[in-house]
């Protein structure tokens, strides 16, 4: 007996979503369910911005028994973990078309005052054509390498983070404790990867139109990350992040006001894929617009790295409150719900791929 734990470990608190970056909430719930060689694939990605952070899942749960390096769980674990990192990067590269073209009409205005776009897109169709009219099909996915590192990077910390906090039997893991750390968790994830997003949103961003003589302003992450520090120093790559902090809150905050409608929904559908499908995207779409002027913020600070600054968060919000009103804080807001609904049938269609394989190798067998 006084060889057990003081305390009952973080696993048996909650049900972990070890997602605690903050860009890729726009797909959480889509990869969830999925089975991939009778491993459960669940929580796969977190928006714009970003992290997923599900609710406050605070529930108690049956602990795993004790495992030994090399037995057959953790090796089990271990391969479901890489097979849905796979699998996150497929479906971020597959998506990167309708990520960049999001973030070409939510920073739009702020390339018109820099000089890089002659004259605001006419909607999201209008955005598709004119990028591959004058760039090429190819281009759609330009900063796709820096998201997806940044998103793969994510989940490897949130692991971590993950690992460290089940091992942690000393703490008495009350209610309070759990969602501080949960929040500075994916404050501390969000750091660390903030300069990849950083890297993808200004490569996204930097658009070939007929008036620039076909230049581009970078050649590459590396360059992006040269030019960058060389006019900024490393508070460059950081511009914007500031206002991830609030973010992470707010979304926080609506999370856990929506998560319990969104269950009693889904527990409604549970007979239906397509149901629980539209009910994800709805409340994706909910939580993504709750938080999406301070995306937009983040995102147009970062745009301002080696130009014409603004002084702070503030002064950022005053500056496109006063000059193109709130509807500018929800630019790109059409192409963001697009984006997550294009999700949701990748989702799907991963489901229906994965089922096909196991029943057939299940009659293999």
């Amino acid at each position: 007996m006084e060889h057990e734990p003081l305390h009952p470990p973080i696993s048996q608190k909650m049900h972990w979503q070890p997602g605690l970056s903050f860009r890729h909430f726009n797909y959480t719930t889509i990869m969830e369910n999925i089975r991939c060689s009778g491993a459960s694939l669940t929580r796969i990605s977190r928006s714009p911005v970003h992290p997923v952070i599900q609710g406050s899942a605070v529930s108690v749960v049956k602990s795993s028994p004790p495992a030994f390096v090399g037995a057959p769980m953790e090796n089990s674990k271990a391969s479901s973990f890489i097979k849905g990192l796979a699998l996150l990067g497929v479906m971020r590269t597959a998506g990167a078309p309708f990520e960049r073209v999001k973030l070409l009409m939510q920073n739009q205005n702020e390339m018109i005052i820099s000089g890089r776009l002659p004259k605001r897109y006419n909607g999201i169709f209008d955005c598709f054509a004119t990028t591959i009219r004058n760039e090429g099909i190819i281009s759609l996915w330009r900063g796709n390498i820096a998201f997806v590192t940044a998103y793969l990077s994510s989940e490897v910390i949130a692991k971590a983070i993950h690992h460290y906090g089940n091992s942690r039997e000393d703490i008495e893991w009350t209610h309070t404790r759990l969602q501080v750390a949960i929040f500075l968790s994916a404050v501390v994830n969000q750091f660390l990867v903030y300069p990849l997003y950083y890297a993808g949103t200004r490569m996204a961003n930097d658009v070939i139109t007929s008036s620039n003589s076909r230049e581009r302003q970078f050649n590459g992450i590396f360059d992006v990350y040269r030019k960058t520090l060389k006019s900024d120093g490393i508070a460059g790559v950081y511009r914007g992040f500031n206002i991830m902090i609030p973010k992470i809150a707010l979304l926080r905050a609506v999370t856990a006001v929506s998560k319990p409608w969104q269950q009693f929904l889904l527990h409604h559908f549970q007979g239906s894929v397509l149901g629980r499908a539209v009910v994800n995207t709805l409340y994706a779409s909910c939580r993504s617009m709750a938080v999406h002027p301070l995306d937009t913020v983040s995102r147009r600070m970062m745009m301002t790295s080696g130009a014409v600054k603004y002084r702070h968060s503030r002064h950022a919000i005053t500056c496109i409150f006063y000059n193109e009103g709130v509807k500018s804080f929800y630019s790109g807001a059409k192409a963001q719900i697009l984006t997550l609904a294009v999700y949701q049938v990748y989702g799907l269609c991963l489901r229906y791929v994965v089922g096909v394989l196991r029943r057939k190798n299940t009659g293999d067998k």
